[in-house]
C-alpha cells in the first residue's frame, strides 16, 4: 500500500507575511502578490520564486512554495516550468523496477488497512499487453498516460516542448480509526460519496466525465487516520478541475438516491477483497487488539453495516454521513499539494480563490495517540495457524512497538529491516535458503495505517517456507531469533548506518521524476508527518544517527513479545474459529514449551548469522560520460552479428548519471509445450535464487538486476549509476557461464498465433476454483482482426470514449460491481476491445451482467451517433496530449523502446505515427468502427468465472470462512457451465483446447504501418 500513516504533526506556520487570506489577499489585506516586505521586491521581479526553507534534491529541476491559507489549510504549490535542459529531472527511488518475484512476499498486492479506491478503473491491465514478450510488468503500452516527447519537425525535439500531466492531491487528517462503533466503515463510504456531485456542479458523474474528457484521472484511499483524493488533468484544463474538484470540501451533494447506490459499490469493494491473504491476516491481526482500541473496527464497511443494520437500528445514514462530513472535513487539518506547468503565483492565486471556501470548525482533529500499548494482552503472544487463500507457506512474526514516527530522522525500523531483510553472506535468509527451508524473507515496516499510526509501528518478519521449513517453522524462528539476539549484543553499528544513509543520499541526489498525480499523493501525505524543511525528504533521507534510539527499538524485538502466524493450506482441517469479517480459519494456542522455555532463556548465538561485509558497489563518482555518438532520438543499432544484435541510446535528455541495459535471449524450445514452459519458469526461480546472495550487495546499493521467464525466452535487466556499472559485468559473465548460447538455425518468431474467431457470439463459462468465493468477472471481448496503426488509434480513441460511460452506466447507475472498464487490447498484433464487470453472485447472475454489457453498448452506440464535432475533436487531442506527455523519467523511456527491441517491431517512432493517424480521424470514422464490430458479422467472445451464490443457483453456498482453495495437493481443474435461458442463442464452449484446435490460426502480425 503506497500510504504512510505516521502519527501526525501539525501544519507547520509560516513565517510572517506568508498567511494568504480570504479572496486573494494576505492577512494585512493586501493583493496577493504583494508579498512582505522580507521577501516582496524580489517575488515581485520573479514570479516564480521557490521556498528556500523547503529541501529538495540538487537535480530537482521544479519550484516549491509553501502556504497557509487563512482558512488554515495548508498547501504546498509545485512549478514545474523548468525543462529539463536546465536541470535533470526528478523522482521516485523506486523508479522502474519496483516489481517482485513472485514469491518475494506471500502478501497480496491489495492489502488493506488503507482502502484504495478505483474510481475509474485505471489499473495495470486496463490495457492488454499479450505481445511484450511475457516482460509485462516492465513494459507499458503506447496507452500509458505518460509518455515519450515527440513532435512532428525537427526543432520540436528541444526538451521542454511538451508538458505532463496538471496534478492535484488533498489529504484529510481523518480516516476509518473515526468510525462511530454503529457504522462501520462510515470513512471509507464518505470518501466515495463526496465525489458524486455538489452543490455549484450537481451532475453525479460531472467530475469523471470532465477528467476523461481531457485526458485526466482521479482515485481516493482511505486508510486508518488519513484519507487522501488525487487527481491528473491536461494543464489547460487545471483551473477549472481544481475548481470542480474542490468543491467536494466545500459543498458536497451526497444525495440519498446516490447513498443508496453507492453502498453497493462499497460492498463490492469488500467482496473483492475478501479472498486476499494479506487482507485478511490485517484483520485478524486487529482483532487481537485490546477493546476499544480502532484497530478492532471494520474499516472497510459493507451493505450489512452501512444499509441493512442501520435500518433495523433506525440510523438515518445520510443524517450521519452529513455530521461525519462536517464535523471531520475541515480545511485546518487538510492538506493541500498542485503541480502544473505555472508560475508559483499564477498557482498561488488560483489555490487562493478556489480553496478558500473549504470551511474550518474550529474544532481539535482526532487524536488517538492516548490508546498506547494495544497489543499488550496475553492473546497477542500466542501461535496462530491460519488456513490461506492462495497454496503457500509463510511464518509471519510480527511484534508492536511504541509510535516511531517522531524517530523519522534516524529511522531506527530502517536500519533494522535493512539487517533483517538482507540476502548476503551472514544474513538469517541465507542461512535459511542452505536449509532448504525458505524461499524469501521480508523484514519491515510498510509504514502503512495498519503498519503505523499514533498508537503504535509494527515490526514484521515474514518467511515465505519451502515445504521443509513448514515442518521446521519453531527452528526457522529460532534462526529469526538468534539472528535478531546478535545484533542486540553486537548494539548499532555506526558503518552500516552510514551505509543506508549514503545509498539513500546517491538515489535522492539522483532522483529521477515521477508521474504527477503519484508525486503529489506522497507530498500531500508527507505534509502531515513532517516539518516543511522535510516535505520532500522525510520520508526518504537519514539525518541523524543515534545509537540510543535504534538499540530502544532493537531490544523490543524479543522472542516474549512476538506474535506468530502460520500460514499454510495444510492447516485446513485444523482451525476451527473464524474472523467475524473475512471469515478467515484460525486457530490459536500457546507455543510449544520446549520453544518458549528455549527462548525465555539465555539461548546460544548461531556462528553462522553475522553483519553484512562493507558494500563495495556504492557509487562516488556521478560525472555524466562525454558523448561518444552523433545525437539520436531513437536507438541505433551498433552491432549485428548471427548471434544477436545491440541497440543503443546516448540519454541527452535526463543528465543522470546512470544507465539501463537489457538482454532477451530468445529460445524456440519454451513454447514447444506447457512441459517446456514450466521446466523454464523453474530455471529461472533456481538461477534467481543462486544469483541472490552474491548480487544482493550490488542490488541494494542501486546496481539493480532481474532475471525474468519471458514467454520467448529469458529477458536480464540490469540498471545503476555509472560508476558501478562494470561491476555488472561479474553478474553477466556468471550468466553467461550458466549458459550455453548458440545462434538460432532459423528465426524464432515473439509472438503468438492467434485464433480466428468465428462470426457469432461465444460463451466460455466456468465455476470459480474457490469454493465459497462470491466474486464473479465477466469479460465480453470484440475481435477486431489484423490492423493497421491507423485502425489501432480508432480502437484507442474508441476505448477512451467509452471508459466514462462504461463506468457510469454500469457501476454508478447498474450497480453491478466495483470494477467496470472496457479494454483496448492488442493480442499479438491481433487487435479487439472488451467490457470487463466484477460482481457478486450473491447479488446478480454473471448471464444478466452480460445481458448489461449488451445494453450499454447499444446505449452507447447511440450516444456516439449524436457526438458533436465539438466533443469528438476533444477526445482526439486528449487521446494526442496524452501521447505527447514528456517522460517522466529516463525508466520509462527505456521501457517504450525496449518494448520496440523485445517484440521485433522497431517502430521507435510509433507515437508521432499514432499522433498523426489521430489528426486524420473523423466522427464518421468513429462510428462506423464502432459499428464494424457490432453488426451480424461481429465476433464476440464472452468468458464468465461464476462465483458461489444464490443467484448461480447455489442454494447451499459455503459460509464466507470457507473462500479457501482446494487441498494443498489438489490440481484444480475447470468446472465448465451450460448458458441458462438468457444465453441460448450463444455457442457455448466446454473444452477451451478441443474448440480452438478446429478454429483457423491467424498469420503472424505486427502493427506497422
Amino acid at each position: 500500500m503506497p500510504g504512510r500513516n505516521k502519527a501526525s504533526c501539525s501544519c507547520p506556520d509560516l513565517p510572517s507575511g506568508q498567511q494568504v487570506g480570504e479572496g486573494g489577499r494576505d492577512a494585512k489585506g493586501r493583493p496577493f502578490q504583494e508579498e512582505s516586505e522580507e521577501e516582496g521586491g524580489d517575488r515581485r521581479a520573479k514570479p516564480n520564486v521557490g521556498d528556500p526553507d523547503v529541501v529538495k534534491s540538487p537535480s530537482d529541476p521544479k519550484q516549491y512554495r509553501y502556504i497557509k491559507l487563512q482558512n488554515g489549510l495548508c498547501v504546498l504549490l509545485i512549478s514545474d516550468l523548468n525543462n529539463m535542459d536546465t536541470a535533470p529531472s526528478v523522482v521516485s527511488s523506486e523508479g522502474e523496477d519496483s516489481d517482485e518475484s513472485e514469491d518475494a512476499s506471500d502478501e497480496d498486492d491489495d492489502s488493506g488497512a488503507e482502502i484504495e479506491d478505483d474510481k475509474e478503473a485505471d489499473d495495470d491491465d486496463d490495457y492488454d499487453e499479450d505481445d511484450d514478450g511475457g516482460d509485462d510488468e516492465d513494459l507499458h503500452d503506447p496507452d500509458d498516460s505518460e509518455l515519450e516527447e515527440l513532435a512532428e519537425k525537427e526543432e520540436t525535439r528541444k526538451r521542454g516542448c511538451t508538458e505532463k500531466q496538471s496534478a492535484a492531491a488533498l489529504c484529510v487528517a481523518v480516516g476509518s480509526f473515526s468510525d462511530p462503533e454503529d457504522l462501520p466503515g462510515l470513512a471509507h463510504f464518505l470518501e466515495h460519496m463526496v465525489f458524486m456531485g455538489s452543490l455549484k456542479y450537481p451532475d453525479e458523474n460531472g467530475f469523471d466525465a470532465f477528467l476523461k474528457k481531457h485526458g485526466g484521472s482521479d482515485n481516493a484511499s482511505t486508510d486508518c487516520e488519513r484519507t487522501v483524493f488525487q487527481f491528473d488533468v491536461q494543464r489547460k484544463y487545471f483551473k477549472e478541475a481544481l475548481d470542480r474538484w474542490a468543491q467536494f470540501f466545500i459543498h458536497p451533494l451526497m444525495i440519498r438516491d446516490a447513498i443508496d447506490r453507492e453502498v453497493e459499490a462499497v460492498d463490492s469493494e469488500y467482496q473483492l477483497a475478501r479472498p486476499s491473504d494479506a487482507n485478511r491476516k490485517e484483520m485478524l491481526f486487529g482483532s487481537l487488539a485490546r477493546p476499544g482500541h480502532p484497530m478492532k473496527k471494520f474499516f472497510w464497511g459493507n451493505a450489512e453495516t452501512l444499509k441493512h443494520e442501520p435500518k433495523m437500528n433506525n440510523i438515518d445514514t445520510y443524517t450521519r454521513l452529513r455530521d461525519f462530513w462536517q464535523r471531520y472535513y475541515s480545511a485546518h487539518y487538510m492538506t493541500l499539494v498542485v503541480q502544473s506547468k505555472e508560475t508559483l503565483d499564477t498557482l498561488e492565486k488560483w489555490v487562493t480563490e478556489i480553496f478558500s471556501a473549504i470551511p474550518n470548525n474550529g474544532l481539535p482533529r482526532p487524536s488517538f495517540g492516548h490508546l498506547t500499548q494495544p497489543f499488550d494482552t496475553p492473546e497477542f503472544h500466542k501461535l496462530y495457524r491460519v488456513v490461506p487463500v492462495r497454496k503457500v507457506h509463510s511464518l509471519s512474526i510480527t511484534w508492536a512497538l511504541p509510535p516511531q514516527d517522531q524517530h523519522y530522522r534516524v529511522k531506527p525500523l530502517h536500519y533494522i529491516s535493512w539487517l533483517v531483510g538482507h540476502e548476503g553472506k551472514g544474513s538469517v535468509l541465507s542461512f535459511l535458503r542452505k536449509k532448504f527451508w525458505a524461499l524469501a524473507l521480508y523484514g519491515g515496516n510498510g509504514e502503512t495505517g495498519f503498519e503505523q499510526n499514533s498508537t503504535y509501528s509494527i515490526f514484521s518478519i515474514s518467511v515465505t517456507l519451502t515445504d521443509e521449513g513448514y515442518k521446521h517453522f519453531c527452528e526457522v524462528a529460532h534462526v529469526v531469533f538468534q539472528y535478531l539476539k546478535m545484533l542486540q549484543k553486537r548494539g548499532p553499528d555506526k558503518r552500516i548506518w552510514e551505509e543506508i544513509q549514503k545509498i539513500e543520499a546517491n538515489e535522492f541526489h539522483y532522483q529521477e521524476q515521477t508521474d504527477p498525480v503519484d508525486y503529489v499523493e506522497s507530498l500531500c501525505e508527507n505534509m502531515q508527518l513532517f516539518q516543511k524543511e522535510d516535505f520532500l525528504t522525510g520520508d526518504q533521507l537519514l539525518f541523524e544517527y543515534k545509537p540510543d534510539v535504534i538499540a530502544d527499538a532493537l531490544n523490543q524485538l524479543c522472542p516474549q513479545r512476538a506474535n506468530l502466524v502460520l500460514l499454510s493450506a495444510a492447516n485446513e482441517g485444523k482451525c476451527h474459529l473464524k474472523e467475524r469479517w473475512f471469515g478467515t480459519q484460525y486457530s490459536e494456542e500457546d507455543i510449544d514449551k520446549y520453544w518458549s522455555d528455549l527462548w525465555a532463556s539465555d539461548f546460544q548465538l548461531n556462528e553462522d548469522l553475522h553483519l553484512p561485509e562493507e558494500n563495495k558497489y556504492i557509487a562516488t563518482d556521478f560525472a555524466l560520460k562525454a558523448p561518444d555518438c552523433p545525437e539520436s532520438e531513437y536507438p541505433v543499432k551498433i552491432l549485428s552479428t548471427q548471434q544477436g544484435c545491440l541497440w543503443y541510446r546516448k540519454d541527452d535528455k535526463f543528465k543522470i548519471p546512470k544507465a539501463y541495459i537489457r538482454f532477451h535471449l530468445i529460445s524456440p524450445l519454451i513454447q514447444q509445450s506447457a512441459e517446456n514452459v514450466v521446466l523454464f519458469d523453474t530455471f529461472v526461480n533456481i538461477l534467481t535464487h543462486n544469483l541472490a546472495e552474491p548480487a544482493y550487495e550490488a542490488d541494494v546499493a542501486q546496481l539493480e538486476y532481474k532475471l525474468v521467464a519471458g514467454e520467448h525466452g529469458l529477458v536480464i535487466r540490469v540498471k545503476g549509476f555509472n560508476h558501478k556499472l562494470p561491476e555488472s559485468k561479474d553478474f553477466l559473465n556468471y550468466v553467461v557461464q550458466k549458459l550455453q548460447f548458440f545462434p538460432l538455425p532459423h528465426p524464432c518468431p515473439v509472438q503468438f498465433r492467434v485464433v480466428d474467431l468465428p462470426s457469432t457470439h461465444l460463451l466460455c463459462k466456468v465455476k470459480a476454483l474457490n469454493k465459497g468465493d462470491a466474486n464473479s468477472e465477466v469479460t465480453v471481448y470484440y475481435q477486431s482482426g489484423a490492423r493497421s496503426l491507423r485502425e489501432y488509434t480508432l480502437m484507442e480513441l474508441l476505448v477512451m470514449h467509452m471508459e466514462e460511460p462504461c463506468f457510469d452506466f454500469l457501476r454508478t447507475k447498474q450497480t453491478l460491481g466495483y470494477h467496470v472498464y472496457p479494454t483496448c487490447r492488442n493480442t499479438s498484433g491481433i487487435l479487439g476491445f472488451s467490457v470487463t464487470v466484477a460482481t457478486q453472485a450473491t447479488k446478480y447472475n454473471s448471464e444478466l451482467v452480460d445481458k448489461k454489457i449488451e445494453d450499454f453498448l447499444s446505449f452507447f452506440e447511440e450516444k456516439i451517433k449524436h457526438l458533436t464535432e465539438e466533443a469528438f475533436s476533444t477526445q482526439v487531442t486528449a487521446l494526442i496530449k496524452l501521447k505527447e506527455c514528456e517522460d517522466s523519467h529516463l525508466g520509462e523511456e527505456v521501457d517504450r523502446n525496449w518494448n520496440e527491441v523485445v517484440t521485433q517491431q522497431y517502430l521507435f517512432d510509433r507515437l508521432a505515427r499514432e499522433i498523426e493517424a489521430l489528426k486524420s480521424l473523423t466522427k464518421a470514422d468513429l462510428v462506423d468502427w464502432f459499428q464494424a464490430h457490432r453488426g451480424s458479422e461481429s465476433k464476440v467472445l464472452s468468458v464468465h468465472v461464476v462465483g458461489f451464490g444464490k443467484h448461480e443457483g447455489d442454494s447451499e453456498v459455503p459460509a464466507v470462512s470457507d473462500v479457501q482453495n482446494s487441498s494443498c495437493g489438489e490440481i484444480p481443474q475447470l468446472t465448465f457451465l451450460p448458458p441458462s435461458s438468457l444465453m441460448t442463442n450463444t455457442t457455448s464452449i466446454k473444452d477451451i483446447k478441443a474448440y480452438t484446435s478446429a478454429l483457423n490460426v491467424l498469420p503472424y502480425h505486427k502493427i506497422l504501418k
